[in-house]
């Protein structure tokens, strides 16, 4: 079975596959629009922009998570059994604690994020924390500490952010070349224009599919580091079916980080309930999922598949 130990070394390698793969894809892109615009400045350009969004995105995609969500950090007296739990399992996984946000929200629900074990931070709702039992907030904590601990956060964050900026850059392509002067009906014009339409089209596509594929795949790694990391997997399964059954969304749900959350914040999650969810669900409306559906989640804790 997959753990969050077997897999940190693995994903770190492929962070740096694809902050490579988004470099070599910049170049590229700035490579035609240079031999097309006859201009080696946009190569140029390009690289620069992609080293800088790469660098960007990890040293700051965590901050911009958080402050999306509206979380503020706490203290071990604010929320002590939180504080408790969390410093234990970091101690049982080897782990740094990390530092605690709470978002004052009913919705139950958490994510994790950071670039590193010794730069990760896990947010909880009030909500969530309110909610569920000692062993329940147990298995969700440990749930993230294994995000923590695989480091596919930052795996997710820099994939989103390679295609984003590959759709910003071609739209900034194409309205230079609608608006900003030159013969807008040359051949050369004409091509530039449907590179760019064709970008500003596929990109956002790309960047969907991308993300839900690796969130889906994540959360089932972290269900299951989760588990091995508490012992008691009935704790995060509990927690999931009380989770399962709140329809009200986060009041800052944002569909950008939606993936990072246990559950959708977008109250999308709980549109059936959990003994319904395997006859409701088609495997095509399961491609456009953020998460697994509650159903396999359980399932697969329990071992009921």
């Amino acid at each position: 079975m997959a753990t969050l130990y077997t897999e940190q070394n693995k994903n770190v390698y492929k962070t740096w596959i694809y902050m490579s793969i988004f470099v070599a894809i910049f170049a590229g892109i700035g490579l035609i629009f240079a031999y097309l615009y006859q201009d080696v400045n946009i190569f140029y350009g390009a690289i620069v922009f992609s080293i800088i969004m790469n660098l960007f995105s990890f040293w700051y995609s965590d901050k911009i998570a958080l402050n999306i969500a509206g979380a503020r950090e706490i203290e071990k007296k604010d929320f002590p059994e939180f504080w408790n739990i969390a410093e234990n399992l970091s101690i049982t996984a080897g782990l740094p604690i990390p530092k605690l946000y709470v978002i004052d929200d009913p919705m139950p629900n958490a994510f994790a994020t950071g670039r590193d074990k010794d730069h990760s931070a896990i947010a909880a709702t009030t909500g969530i924390l309110s909610m569920l039992d000692k062993s329940e907030l147990e298995g969700v904590v440990a749930h993230e500490m294994s995000h923590i601990g695989n480091r596919d956060i930052l795996i997710s964050t820099i994939v989103v952010i390679m295609v984003s900026a590959i759709s910003f850059l071609s739209q900034m392509f194409l309205r230079v070349r609608m608006f900003g002067g030159g013969e807008k009906k040359s051949d050369v014009g004409i091509i530039a224009i449907i590179i760019s339409l064709v970008s500003i089209v596929l990109a956002p596509i790309a960047a969907t599919i991308i993300q839900l594929a690796i969130s889906r795949k994540r959360e089932f790694l972290a269900d299951a580091s989760g588990a091995l990391l508490t012992r008691y997997p009935e704790g995060l399964a509990s927690a999931l079916k009380k989770i399962s059954q709140f329809h009200q969304p986060l009041i800052n749900a944002n569909s950008s980080t939606a993936h990072m959350y246990i559950v959708n914040p977008m109250g999308l999650n709980s549109e059936v309930s959990v003994e319904d969810q395997d006859e409701k669900i088609s495997w095509f409306s399961k491609l456009f999922m953020t998460h697994p559906p509650t159903s396999e989640r359980i399932k697969a804790l329990l071992g009921n598949k």
